[in-house]
């Protein structure tokens, strides 16, 4: 016992030390981490659950991406259950929203259930701190601020809508919520502030959402895309949007899956292709070139007693040029990878190894990405993650 309390002060006095010597102007970028304490999984891939309390919010410093260093740690909530996009920083990286979607209760037994809340972090702040709590629809999710911060979508897991904030600086209040016909995974908005995609995750669907203003209008334009999707992107330039169809519901399931190609140039949008990725696609992003995107691969790491069981998760690689996109790598990462980030300018990938506890740090050329062999330990089981610009 002496010897894991002497590693837990030792711990809590680094980022005490990172605190006080934190500095707002020097950095940046920030990648905001939520690690999950409450959920892992027996050899069949059951959930085995853990009474609440431990989670953590990280916020770091990727000045060299080769070496994050933490700058806060925050003590809120935050769950594995949904894609690992469930938060985000605002253009101008003065704050962070963080979706709290699925609390554990005590009871007869532990049990999951739905929260409705949403975190505002004050970034300016030294150091980060928690300036308000935002309650919004039933096991708020995927979430994105708008291109020019004044706007955020949540998608509302539990109860089939996308809740609309207002930002002003950390004065973030509810505007709208938009009914969807069923369940809502991830949100995300088109790079010009007037569209909006959101992933309808059982319907194996897309909607897409106009926006003038404050104004946010669901317009009955629904895409099929392949099945479960859970994560959508959109390239800088606007004219493509990528989403990640998990395939399983949220799992691996021993089958490929696919990435589905929406052409938004198109009037009305639509898919014009679809490309095979691994088992299991959670995590997904777009490269700030545009000229890249990553799917993070589960390969049924959680699930031991599967037949498709591997002990390490992926990365799937896809270059897209012009409209045409195509897979040119598989990656082997940690267990069980969720969140997958770009830096802002493209150089490096990090990707969340919820099962080893550890960050991937990947270096891209070109479009080659490569492995730098580097992980960057987190104290916790990192379910998602965002970057600053």
């Amino acid at each position: 016992m002496p010897a894991y309390r002497a590693v837990g002060l030792s711990l809590g006095a680094a980022v005490l030390l990172c605190n006080l010597t934190f500095n707002p102007v020097h950095a940046k970028p920030f990648m905001i981490v939520g690690l999950d304490e409450k959920v892992l999984w027996d050899d069949d891939g059951k959930p085995i659950l853990s009474a609440p309390g431990k989670d953590q919010v990280l916020i770091l410093d990727l000045a060299n991406p080769e070496n994050p260093k933490t700058v806060a740690s925050l003590p809120l909530k935050n769950s594995v259950v949904g894609p690992p996009v469930n938060l985000d920083i605002d253009p101008t990286g003065s704050i962070a929203l963080v979706a709290d979607s699925v609390d554990v209760k005590d009871g007869d037994a532990l049990k999951q259930v739905p929260d409705n809340k949403v975190y505002v972090i004050d970034l300016k702040a030294n150091p980060p701190k928690l300036a308000a709590t935002v309650t919004v629809g039933k096991q708020p999710s995927g979430l994105s601020i708008s291109p020019d911060g004044k706007m955020a979508l949540v998608a509302n897991r539990g109860d089939n809508s996308v809740s609309v904030l207002s930002i002003n600086g950390t004065d973030v209040k509810v505007t709208d919520t938009i009914a969807l016909p069923d369940s809502v995974a991830h949100v995300a908005f088109t790079p010009d502030g007037k569209r909006a995609l959101a992933v309808r995750f059982p319907a194996h669907k897309v909607s897409v959402l106009d926006i003038a203003g404050d104004k946010v209008t669901y317009n009955k334009v629904d895409l099929p895309t392949g099945q479960w999707p859970y994560n959508v992107a959109v390239t800088p330039n606007g004219k493509l949007a990528l989403t990640a169809d998990n395939g399983g519901a949220g799992s691996s399931d021993g089958s490929v899956d696919t990435t589905s190609v929406i052409d938004l140039e198109g009037s009305p949008p639509r898919i014009i292709d679809r490309v095979v990725v691994g088992d299991g696609p959670e995590g997904f992003a777009i490269s700030p070139k545009g000229d890249l995107a990553v799917a993070a691969i589960l390969r049924g790491s959680n699930m031991k007693n599967a037949y498709y069981h591997q002990k390490n998760g992926s990365l799937t690689v896809l270059k897209i040029d012009g409209k045409k996109v195509t897979k040119t790598q598989d990656i082997e990462v940690g267990g069980l990878p969720e969140a997958v980030v770009f830096t802002p300018d493209g150089k490096y990938l990090l990707a969340g190894n919820y099962l080893t506890q550890d960050f991937s740090i990947l270096k891209v050329d070109g479009g080659k990405v490569s492995d730098t062999g580097k992980r960057f330990k987190v104290p916790g089981h990192p379910a998602s993650a965002r970057m600053g610009h």
